[in-house]
């Protein structure tokens, strides 16, 4: 499913680039598609390892396989390695820069999970390096429609600061849901400085900069995405509501297709996204010229 963040890099690519589209090879989406899945699971694969000792501490994630001890250890590690390894092949055939993408991604597992650095152990530190897979996966896919143009720089900050909030998020709702417990802390050292006060504070200043950061790309390349803003509020107020509810999917992403209201503002927010990056709207930017004061 984390391929599917690959996909907006090839779109804006394209809208920011039009010419890309009569050279874009398929194959080349299709292989590097695949490359990003491998090396997704080759990280994945590393976090169960790794956090086995401490899923062990957790009421239900102490059920999972590698933590109930029920897959071979040394096996996973191979298999580990044989994913990031077949991802580096196909990244290879791709693309210099996109094989950089795959290994900024390989180099953001280590440093989230691998001790002595383990940065989801340390408060705020643990949220800004999981979220900054999200603008790593979208210059994946940029880089996969053969632009030598850089990814903008505003859209990615945009992109790693919506992820911290919805990862801050996610902290929030564990707290929530187990703040009488004894062992959370044990389980996930970061929430021995985490409260529900620090975690909505920073909620709402990941939410802000990434907003701000999105107008800034908005303003400067494609002024009628504008009329999205409300759309993409409707899907970023739906998915804050779900932190309220016990056991939510905020904490267990694989039950976000499970929230119809979530699920019908996302599809109708990235398909009016998608029209207002290729279609012109001439009246919408006379509407947004600049007024100049008279000068007396």
């Amino acid at each position: 499913m984390k391929i599917l963040f690959v996909l907006p890099g090839i779109v804006v690519a394209l809208s920011v680039d039009p010419a890309q589209l009569e050279s874009l090879r398929w194959w080349r989406v299709l292989v590097g598609l695949a490359a990003v899945g491998l090396m997704a699971s080759s990280n994945y694969v590393l976090n169960e390892l790794l956090d086995a000792p401490f899923d062990r501490l957790h009421p239900l994630k102490k059920h999972r396989p590698v933590a109930a001890g029920l897959v071979s250890r040394p096996l996973a590690w191979i298999e580990c390695l044989l994913l990031g390894l077949a991802s580096a092949a196909l990244g290879a055939v791709v693309s210099a820069e996109f094989l950089a993408c795959l290994a900024l991604l390989w180099a953001a597992g280590l440093l989230y999970n691998v001790p002595p650095l383990r940065a989801k152990d340390y408060p705020v530190i643990d949220v800004l390096v999981e979220a900054v897979n999200n603008p790593l996966r979208f210059a994946a896919g940029w880089y996969l429609t053969g632009t030598q143009a850089l990814p903008i720089t505003s859209l990615l900050v945009s992109l790693w600061m919506g992820g911290c909030y919805l990862m801050a998020l996610k902290r929030y709702a564990e707290l929530r849901d187990h703040r009488s417990s004894l062992c959370l802390s044990s389980y996930r050292p970061c929430f021995r400085r985490y409260t529900e006060a620090n975690l909505l504070v920073s909620i709402t200043f990941y939410a802000a900069l990434a907003m701000l950061s999105f107008g800034a790309f908005m303003g400067r390349y494609r002024l009628e995405l504008v009329l999205a803003f409300p759309l993409i509020a409707l899907c970023m107020a739906a998915y804050f509501a779900l932190v309220f509810k016990p056991d939510s999917a905020a904490q267990h992403p694989e039950g976000l297709l499970r929230e119809p209201v979530l699920m019908l503002a996302t599809v109708v927010c990235a398909l009016t996204m998608l029209a207002l990056l290729f279609v012109d709207l001439p009246w919408l930017h006379q509407a947004f010229h600049p007024t100049i004061p008279r000068r007396h």
